[in-house]
């Protein structure tokens, strides 16, 4: 009976504790729900290993340019409207997050599925680029610029597609936590900006 009336004390979602009841998350009676807050500290440990790995790579790009056999080429065009897909794929994340927020689902949705179409899009402009690059036979060996650059976007585009990977999750999933969208928009607006540092590092050698 004792232990009854001790578990009868687990009543609330949030953790607080008052003079009479001791309330926990709902996180610790299921052993299948993550803790809250597990999301943000998972997303924070890959944002800084991911910025460690391009930052080494900026580096290494950056000691090894103008040195011979280092031959300039000339970034593709579509790039740019790259750069305008991933921004704008953020705004529409944004869009959603706050939707969601609010308890507009189906409103978030529909933003949800145009960030999707415009995060593919972008991986679609990438591969234009790569094939304008081979029409000028630069290939990744060709020279240390053409590897970077090679490098740099296919890295960057891997780590969108897990993204896309993170937002189909979010969009199909049953149960719909907070904390998933708001680390999934998070994670995004960090590709975005990730992106436009490596977009300014290769035009400016």
């Amino acid at each position: 009976m004792r232990g009854k009336k001790e578990m009868s004390k687990i009543i609330s979602d949030r953790v607080e504790k008052t003079d009479q009841v001791v309330m926990l998350p709902s996180s610790l009676d299921n052993p299948y729900k993550a803790p809250p807050g597990t999301f943000r500290v998972g997303l924070f440990t890959i944002c800084v290993s991911i910025a460690i790995f391009f930052g080494s790579l900026v580096i290494a790009y950056l000691l090894r340019a103008g040195r011979p056999p280092w031959q300039p080429i000339q970034l593709p065009e579509t790039l740019w409207l790259s750069t305008g897909l991933i921004l704008a794929s953020s705004v529409t994340f944004e869009i959603a997050r706050r939707m969601f927020r609010k308890g507009e689902w189906r409103l978030a949705s529909r933003f949800l599925i145009a960030t999707a179409s415009l995060g593919m899009a972008f991986v679609a402009s990438q591969c234009t680029a790569w094939r304008e690059l081979v029409k000028q036979g630069y290939y990744l060996d060709k020279n240390p610029h053409s590897s970077f650059f090679y490098i740099f976007t296919g890295l960057h585009a891997a780590h969108l597609l897990g993204g896309l990977v993170a937002l189909f999750v979010v969009l199909l999933a049953k149960s719909k936590r907070r904390e998933l969208v708001d680390v999934s928009t998070y994670y995004w607006h960090f590709l975005g900006v990730l992106w436009l540092a490596l977009f300014y590092v290769l035009k400016s050698r």
